[in-house]
């Protein structure tokens, strides 16, 4: 039960407004008039115990020489609303996470297309997660708490928008699902939407239908046109009145004059297939041409005669598609791109592809490392590991540009997150592979879909390294031109595409289903019906490709790369696992530094031992073994004499365990002193002959020697054991 809260409140003249929603049984609130009183709009949502802060400020002066929206969408999270301090030096939030960044995507995906074109001014939105209860994202809470803040700001916004979580366990739906419910559910889906559209979808998925996806954003839609709804009455109720576009000059000569000269040479651009970077050049000229034609009538007016431009190719290309069938590159609007495979080009790595389809081109590799390669997560849950990474790189050369190389952008890191969520759920679980997997992407070619091409290289990477894959994943990315009821969907869409296009939706997965999707979509009023045709659409094209995947590699090879490390796992009694890690660790150390391998043993008793040589692994293995061997009475060892006494000598035959040698068992001979017949470090074979109830065992040597004159098996100098010392032997069965 918590503490009741005690505050002092002196006069206040502004009005805290409250709305709640029940939201699958529990409450989501909007506040403000509480917080950050001083930003243009400012929201407080909660969730259970989960509560995130969204601000908003735009500057009031519009920067008219942009030519893009200057929106930036920060969300961070507070180690303290978990009750936690920052690992590492510091000890205070630095850069954002990888999932701060997925989660600012998550918000800003949304929102971008709700503000007006003329719209210019600089505008941040700051999202906070201030109390966290470990079990609601603070992500999806924050996106609502964005919308209603800008919709309470004077800042021009044409939403709400709202978003939801959707997860399915035991085929029910289950709405914002907490963390641990999720970790039982078959889908992980994150819907945003109006009133009346679905505006973008992100996820994963356990091979589902595309009848399954269009439930799941259904059910989501009914609850986002509520949270939609009491975010409009906390607008009429406190909200503030929205700037007004600029006056302009519409300046109608300048646009006949624009349209008279370059007019019929963009629809013949638009109507002659032609690749990417004679496009770009073609465009540019006809740009220059109208610059240099009409800037003496029309000075000052660079700017505007390039928009005037752009709005031609945008509307010469849509027409061209929704008349005609007919798309840039002279596909059909179902057509894939030609697709050329090559695998196994890279001779050192542990597995590599180049994917090619049409102009985007990825050249991924896959390296399988141990356990101590995992990822260390640290946020607001408690500390994991990440034992399958995929990375995405996009450098400026894929698309003919120079750029500066820094750290990862939040698109890099988005697309890799897509393609990783895309084939994760395929791979076996850790007992059956306990591999660390990284897979690398480097987009060298880039004309649209490059997170899609990744995934099919990725996919073939890993056949090509011998990782069992479940299935092969292959990912496609589709587009929507909608103007009125003329509608066309368009599969495996260019760059233009996406950029004129009113849809991009990324679809992945097997011949069994989706595991992966992620949607933008520009205009509102898509219907259902819509998204069934470009889902069956997608299916179509995933399915082709798949085919094409499988004419080169359809299943891992059979074996991993000789450069891999080998990694073999076995069990030892729990009891044990201190005597294999010794005093300070001093046995395992010295097992690593004797064999070359690295050995890594769980709480459970688990042992994986990595080496890149059969030879380092035996070695290992046949050391771990021994320490953990169980000793048996009648079982031969070999022994090291470690102490001699009046009676007898106490060897040491198995690492950690001793026992004694007594003075009569030591020879067939009568022995009056042991120091007449051993010494400290004497090696030498001996049977258990007996253990008393207190667990101490008794040896000897004599009966060895009156009952063979043959070295036991597991004796030095047996055939596996050569005299010199050095320990081959038979790979120990698991």
């Amino acid at each position: 039960m918590r503490a009741q809260v005690y505050c002092l409140k002196e006069s206040d003249t502004t009005m805290k407004v409250t709305k709640e929603i029940n939201l699958g049984g529990k409450i989501f609130s909007l506040e403000t008039g509480r917080f950050a009183k001083q930003a243009d709009g400012a929201v407080m949502a909660r969730f259970g115990d989960t509560m995130v802060l969204a601000t908003v400020v735009a500057s009031k002066e519009e920067n008219d020489k942009l030519d893009y929206f200057p929106l930036q969408v920060e969300y961070r999270e507070k180690f303290a609303s978990a009750g936690k301090i920052p690992g590492g030096f510091f000890k205070r939030e630095a850069r954002p996470s990888e999932k701060e960044v997925l989660s600012s995507r998550l918000i800003d995906r949304p929102i971008r297309p709700m503000f007006p074109e003329w719209f210019r001014c600089e505008t941040q939105v700051i999202v906070t997660v201030y109390s966290s209860d470990q079990e609601h994202d603070g992500d999806v809470v924050g996106a609502v708490a964005a919308s209603a803040a800008l919709m309470l700001s004077d800042i021009p916004f044409e939403g709400p928008i709202a978003e939801v979580r959707v997860g399915r366990v035991d085929g029910s739906m289950v709405i914002n699902p907490t963390i641990t419910t999720l970790h039982g559910s078959d889908m992980d889906m994150t819907v945003a939407g109006t009133e009346d559209s679905i505006v973008m979808v992100e996820g994963d998925a356990a091979e589902i239908s595309e009848q399954e996806m269009v439930a799941a954003l259904e059910f989501a839609h009914g609850y986002i046109k509520e949270m939609c709804r009491v975010q409009v009455e906390l607008a009429q109720e406190v909200g503030r009145a929205k700037r007004q576009p600029p006056a302009t000059d519409p300046k109608h000569d300048l646009v006949k004059d624009v349209r008279g000269l370059v007019g019929a040479e963009i629809i013949t651009l638009a109507e002659t297939p032609m690749l990417k970077e004679e496009r770009a050049a073609r465009t540019e000229a006809i740009h220059l041409k109208a610059q240099e034609y009409l800037a003496e009538k029309y000075p000052e007016h660079e700017k505007r005669i390039s928009e005037i431009i752009h709005d031609m190719e945008y509307v010469a290309m849509r027409e061209m598609i929704l008349e005609k069938g007919k798309r840039l590159d002279g596909r059909g609007l179902k057509e894939i791109r030609p697709i050329t495979i090559e695998v196994g080009l890279l001779p050192r790595t542990h597995g590599s592809a180049l994917f090619q389809r049409g102009e985007t081109q990825s050249l991924t590799t896959l390296t399988l490392g141990t356990k101590m390669d995992e990822q260390v997560i640290d946020g607001l849950l408690p500390d994991s590991t990440k034992r399958f990474m995929l990375h995405y790189n996009f450098p400026p050369f894929s698309v003919g540009e120079v750029g500066r190389l820094g750290t990862t952008g939040r698109r890099e890191i988005g697309h890799g997150n897509l393609a990783e969520r895309s084939i994760k759920n395929l791979m076996p679980p850790q007992p059956e592979f306990p591999y660390t997997v990284r897979l690398v992407s480097d987009i060298l070619e880039s004309n649209g879909s490059s997170s899609m091409a990744t995934v099919c290289a990725a996919t073939l990477a890993l056949l090509d390294g011998g990782a069992p894959l479940r299935r092969p994943v292959a990912g496609i990315a589709m587009g929507l031109v909608k103007e009125g009821d003329r509608v066309a969907v368009l599969s495996d869409i260019l760059g233009n595409e996406d950029h004129l296009g009113d849809m991009d939706f990324k679809v992945a997965g097997t011949r069994d289903g989706i595991s992966a999707f992620q949607m933008d979509i520009k205009v509102r009023g898509i219907s259902m019906d819509i998204m069934r045709q470009a889902l069956e659409q997608a299916r179509d094209g995933r399915l082709h490709i798949l085919g094409k995947m499988e004419e080169v590699l359809a299943k891992p090879r059979a074996d991993l790369s000789p450069f891999a490390p080998r990694l073999t796992s076995f069990k030892i009694p729990i009891d044990l696992i201190g005597a294999l890690i010794g005093p300070g660790g001093k046995n395992i150390r010295a097992i690593v530094a004797d064999s070359g391998a690295e050995i890594n043993v769980e709480d459970d008793g688990t042992v994986v031992v990595a080496a890149t040589s059969q030879e380092s692994a035996d070695k290992a293995i046949y050391a771990i073994k021994k320490i953990a061997e169980v000793p048996e009475v009648g079982k031969v060892y070999h022994a090291t004499v470690k102490k001699v006494m009046d009676f007898g000598a106490f060897v040491e035959f198995l690492p950690g365990k001793e026992g004694l040698v007594h003075v009569s068992q030591l020879d067939v001979k009568r022995v009056e002193k042991p120091s007449d017949v051993v010494k400290v470090g004497d090696t030498f074979d001996v049977k258990i002959i007996d253990q008393d109830d207190q667990g101490r065992y008794k040896l000897s040597r004599k009966i060895l020697m009156k009952d063979s004159a043959a070295p036991p098996a597991d004796h030095p100098r047996s055939a596996d054991h050569p005299a010199d010392g050095r320990e081959r032997h038979n790979k120990p069965q698991n």
